[in-house]
């Protein structure tokens, strides 16, 4: 049985949620800043919120 307790972790810049690496992640895993495909298609209205 797998654990996900030693994956490598980041935090979605979006929703400030924590995630775990994911295999479809292996060779882009330096590049990825979101959880989901959801929060990527919202990046733009974050970044809007936190420059009020």
């Amino acid at each position: 049985m797998h654990r996900k307790k030693h994956l490598p972790e980041k935090t979605c810049t979006v929703c400030g949620r924590p995630f775990a690496w994911r295999r479809k992640w292996a060779r882009d895993w330096d590049e990825v800043r979101y959880c989901s495909e959801r929060c990527r298609r919202h990046k733009h209205q974050a970044t809007e919120a936190n420059a009020r």
